[in-house]
């Protein structure tokens, strides 16, 4: 089968960023040495770019897990040309694609049962998908969003502006053109391209699946502290809707931090939250698949039977505590909500008890 056009361009940019970023960042550095305002507008332009895909283009704009305040989606507009992954619209309209499509060869756009090296880098080397390059139909609600549009329009310019001349103006007024460019314009560059594209590969086959399985999304810390928070994969698959990757409190999730402070301050509003009862019936969900195909090798259909009734209590109790205490309860109810966290308890505790003696049986 012959393979589509490449796309020149792409090639460039990922060719040549590596090879500065591999090997003339480091011979500069041992030559001439990076200064301190380089080392700092490099991080600057990494928190800036990384953050305006993750918060913006993926949260924001792509699952509408938020609403957020004009000058905050202008930010995000200017840094996403500074990310250089394409337009919001673009980028959102194939990220739609992908999650309504995910692990489909033909439609989802970076599938990862095309290889790693496609869906890192391969899937935009080549013109695989130019019959869509230009289908937004999928993005009518960013088709009326006026910076959405404005930084489509102007991209070029502006991913121009912000990767090559902004790197050289700051350099020129703080000492060394050169060695801002190469540092905080190509080499920042070629770490948050990669550390991105790291989603669309890694995170889809090193990880964990604790909440689905019908796709293959996984979660994995060690990518979530490399991309912002955006390595609990497997949550987002399950729950794109969701403003957080990380749920739990010590999970690094910085988008997540950022989205939440900016609502305290009024520049965010409308934050979506998947239900707990949700996650923890997903969570209950896969246990329950795990343990029903180790039962079945077991041949023990008694067991299988106590499974699934278990499971069907725990969904029942999850589902009445959390209803019950995101009502506003009067003193009088106090005692009820008592008695379904109570319940609930019990019936986890019995259910974490069945999943360690499965294990024991084999």
């Amino acid at each position: 089968m012959k393979k589509p056009p490449l796309i020149w361009l792409n090639l460039f940019i990922f060719i040549g960023s590596a090879l500065i970023a591999l090997v003339g960042a480091p011979m500069w550095a041992y030559q001439v040495g990076f200064s301190g305002i380089e080392i700092g507008v490099f991080v600057a332009f990494i928190l800036m770019s990384g953050l305006s895909i993750t918060a913006g283009y993926h949260r924001l704009w792509s699952h509408k897990a938020y609403q957020a305040n004009p000058v905050v989606r202008f930010v995000f507009a200017l840094g996403g040309a500074l990310a250089l992954q394409n337009s919001a619209l673009h980028w959102s309209s194939d990220h739609r694609r992908h999650h309504k499509h995910v692990d489909d060869n033909e439609k989802d756009p970076y599938s990862a049962k095309m290889g790693f090296f496609y869906s890192h880098i391969g899937w935009m080397i080549r013109e695989y998908h130019s019959q869509i390059y230009h289908d937004y139909s999928n993005c009518k609600d960013l088709k009326k969003d006026k910076i959405v549009q404005w930084q489509h329009k102007h991209y070029l310019k502006l991913a121009f502006f912000m990767n090559i001349l902004l790197p050289m103006i700051i350099g020129y007024f703080t000492g060394s053109v050169l060695g801002m460019l190469i540092l905080a314009g190509v080499t920042r560059l070629f770490l948050v391209h990669h550390s991105t594209f790291f989603i669309n590969s890694l995170a889809h086959i090193w990880g964990r699946q604790p909440y689905t399985a019908r796709n293959t999304a996984m979660d994995n810390d060690l990518l979530a502290l490399l991309t912002f928070g955006e390595g609990y994969h497997n949550f987002h698959h399950i729950f794109e809707y969701d403003y957080r990757n990380g749920i739990r409190w010590y999970q690094f999730d910085p988008t997540k931090w950022l989205i939440w402070a900016l609502s305290k301050v009024g520049l965010a509003n409308k934050l979506r939250r998947t239900p707990q009862e949700r996650i923890e019936a997903a969570k209950a969900k896969m246990q329950l698949q795990r343990q029903t195909e180790l039962a079945r090798k077991l041949g023990d259909q008694s067991l299988l039977e106590v499974l699934e009734a278990e499971y069907e209590v725990l969904v029942e109790r999850l589902t009445a505590y959390y209803q019950a205490k995101r009502e506003k309860l009067g003193k009088d109810s106090q005692q009820k909500l008592a008695q379904l966290k109570q319940a609930l308890q019990q019936q986890q505790q019995l259910w974490r008890q069945l999943q360690l003696q499965l294990p024991q049986r084999a």
